[in-house]
């Protein structure tokens, strides 16, 4: 391999994607990460994998939804596997007017009656009255989508290295590049000491395990304090998430979150109640105020950042921008020149 010509610092799901789109594209980089390969430490580990625009149209930006209908097929050219089985929102009879109110804010669904549901999700006969079913939606599993990319980006050896800081040897290679960057920083909230206007956004999330259920699509639950997201990960298990709580604790999850979750689940299905729980994670996730990403230029670093909740969503469409930018230098429509 060539002298690098591009230090990548964050292994999460914002770095390994903009690794992968870089590589693809002929660059020759390394990428950092103070703890490695990806696992429980970081944010990404704890997604849930939704791949739905449409139904974050319900509370997120016009960008967002544009961007995010590239999701899918970005991962599927990466060997990801992809569930293309749509979403189903779902809401209890007292919660009907939550599910009105959704209907109204999105778009690209079908609505469904008690009749229908069951032929979407036959272990939900009798759950509801009624539902909006997004065909076009899928899901992945963060895991083992974050584990694909790192076998693609050693297939061209190109490692994650650890290292503390961001003291990296300056980049020697004289290649031509547009831009004068050479250093990406992709750190998520840990960049908060470079960006003072980064935010955490805490999220708390289980996985358990029914053998009782089944379920082939991600099935969202409406309520008015809690809505909750099910993701169905193969053999009986299940995400379930999640909060949205202003807060960059990364450690702990309440206990009334937990119960509101499990109460939720249960709501849904009584089969919830038996089942177990394998994991209770939390995490924070970087969010600017209007919850919509930068791309922010400052000297030979750039900042890819604030995915909030749309990690898996919106990372392909950010390394698309990046790579256009780093390339040729077309300005990423997320540009960001505020230099706080």
């Amino acid at each position: 391999m060539t002298e690098p010509q591009i230090t990548i610092v964050g292994g999460g799901v914002a770095g390994l994607c903009l690794a992968a789109e870089l590589a693809e594209r002929g660059v020759s980089l390394r990428i950092f990460d103070r703890y490695g390969r990806p696992a429980k430490h970081g944010c990404s580990w704890w997604a849930g994998g939704m791949l739905a625009p449409f139904c974050e149209s319900e509370a997120a930006e016009e960008p967002v939804v544009r961007l995010g209908q590239e999701a899918a097929g970005w991962w599927q050219r990466h060997n990801v596997n992809v569930e293309r089985n749509g979403s189903l929102v779902l809401a209890l009879s007292r919660d009907g007017g939550e599910l009105d109110r959704y209907a109204r804010r999105t778009e690209q669904y079908e609505w469904v009656d008690a009749d229908g549901v069951p032929v979407l999700e036959p272990d939900l006969a009798g759950r509801a009255q009624r539902g909006l079913f997004f065909p076009t939606e899928a899901h992945l599993s963060p895991r083992d989508a974050l584990a694909c990319l790192v076998g693609e980006l050693e297939s061209r050896n190109i490692t994650i290295e650890t290292a503390d800081g961001l003291d990296f040897p300056d980049n020697d290679n004289e290649a031509a590049l547009p831009t004068k960057v050479r250093k990406i920083d992709c750190r998520g909230l840990s960049a908060s000491d470079a960006m003072q206007d980064l935010r955490g956004v805490k999220g708390e999330m289980l996985v358990i395990r029914s053998a009782d259920i089944t379920l082939s699509r991600p099935v969202r639950l409406l309520h008015p304090r809690i809505p909750i997201y099910l993701v169905p990960r193969g053999d009986g298990v299940f995400m379930l998430g999640a909060t949205q709580i202003e807060s960059g604790n990364r450690h702990a999850a309440s206990v009334r979150s937990v119960l509101e979750l499990l109460s939720a689940a249960y709501a849904l299905h009584p089969a919830f109640g038996e089942a177990e729980i394998l994991e209770i994670g939390v995490d924070a996730r970087p969010a600017f105020p209007d919850n919509l990403p930068r791309i922010r230029c400052r000297g030979d670093w750039l900042y890819v950042n604030g995915l909030f909740r749309h990690g898996f969503l919106l990372a392909p469409a950010m390394a698309r921008m990046t790579a256009d930018y780093l390339l040729s230098g077309q300005i990423p429509e997320v540009m960001d020149e505020n230099l706080n």
